[in-house]
Parts: structure tokens; sequence; C-alpha cells
């Protein structure tokens, strides 16, 4: 059983081999959300919106009917958490919807929802945004300044796979990012036992180790995999 760490990973990779056309878009959005939901602990569900520049959707992801739902009422009243993430480039946290009131018609309209907590945050791809990540939980509070970091983390590498449209939909092209995914998840698993070992740490502890890496150096994944196996990589906590 692979963990919520690896999940992400091999979502990741599988992305990076599909050409993202608006056929596959709508694919790789649901498979972004069902792996953010099992890494963010206490989440009721999760989801992906790639939006244009009028902030119509284009392609959503989710998880769950209460995230299809709380999302629609955002774009029916024109406002919310999301679509404020996604306009603002801004993390956006609500620790109790009930009692917040930057939305109001929002707030009221997913008033009957079990939904109490939000997380969003933004997809930015080339210097603009194109969409939002987000996680609900029917309890107040239940977001830690981890899981927003780990939210803002994850939204980095999602954004330039969700961003990179592809029009060449050559052989030689699909084969060439099928081989660089399956290299990097390769890669990423050898560092990870590298660090259990060392560390006598579980899955999502090592994976941890490395995305914390990734974030304090400002490099992605796949180089601090390769600085784990090269034994170059610090030792974050």
């Amino acid at each position: 059983m692979t963990s919520p760490m690896e999940d992400l990973t091999f979502v990741f990779a599988r992305l990076k081999g599909l050409l993202l056309t608006e056929q596959t878009a709508s694919r790789a959005v649901e498979d972004l959300a069902e792996a953010i939901k099992k890494s963010v602990p206490g989440s009721l569900g999760a989801g992906v919106s790639l939006l244009d520049a009028q902030g119509r959707r284009r392609s959503t992801g989710f998880t769950d009917q209460v995230v299809a739902e709380a999302d629609a009422l955002q774009y029916e009243h024109g406002q919310g958490p999301c679509l404020t993430a996604w306009a603002a480039e801004v993390t956006v946290q609500i620790d109790d919807v009930h009692a917040d009131d930057r939305w109001p018609l929002w707030r009221d309209a997913v008033r009957h929802l079990p939904l109490r907590s939000t997380l969003s945050t933004p997809l930015i791809h080339d210097g603009r945004s194109i969409g939002a990540l987000k996680v609900y939980s029917p309890l107040p509070s239940a977001f830690s300044p981890q899981d927003r970091k780990q939210l803002e983390l994850l939204a980095s590498p999602a954004a330039t796979l969700l961003g990179n449209v592809q029009a060449d939909s050559s052989a030689a092209a699909v084969g060439r990012a099928l081989r660089d995914a399956i290299a990097t998840r390769d890669l990423v698993s050898t560092a990870r036992g590298i660090l259990m070992e060392r560390h006598g740490i579980d899955n999502d502890a090592a994976m941890r180790r490395m995305l914390s890496q990734a974030s304090a150096t400002r490099v992605d994944l796949r180089t601090v995999a390769l600085s784990v196996i090269d034994g170059t990589a610090g030792s974050p906590s």
C-alpha cells in the first residue's frame, strides 16, 4: 500500500507523461484532487479548479460531492475563498465558515453543508494564476500552518504540469515525458529508502523531509532526491 506522499509523487509522475489537452486536463485534476485529499489529514474533500482570465471554469476535479456543491456556489455568487485565492494569488484560510464575513453570500449559501474550515491556494504558472487547489473540513480550525505550507508546496509543481498544455502530440515527445517521469519517481523512491534507513523513519516522514528540503532550498524534488543519494543533502526536521 502506498503512502499519501507516494500517491502525490506518482500522480505528478503520471501527469508529466500526459499531453494536457482539454480532454486529459479533466482526468489530471481529478487524480490530483484525490491525492491532495489523502495528503492533508482531516480533509473532508479536496478539489482542483482551472480557471480562464475571466474566472470561468475550464476544468474542475473534486473528490466529494460537498466540494462540488461548495465550488458551484462560489461560481454562482461570484465570491468565495477559492475565487479569491485565484484572483488575488494568495493562500486563503477560513477557520470557521459560519463566523467568517468576507464572502457573506457564499457563507450563507453553504451553511447547510458539512463545511467549517477551508484552505485554498492559487496555481501560478508563468507569472499568472491559472486556478486553485482547495481542501475542506467539517471541523472548525482543522488546518494547521504545516497543512497550509504543504498545500502551497504542492501547488508549484501542479501549476507547472497543468499549465503546460502541450500541442506537440508526437510519439517521441510522449516517450521523453514518460521516461523523465519514471526516472524521477524511481529517484525519489530510492532517496526515500535511504532516509528511512538512515534515520529510522517511515515513508511519510521521509517524504516530508525531502519536501521540506525542496521548500527551504527552492529546488525541485528530483534535485533533493539526487542530493540524498549522493550524500550531500541536509537533515531537515
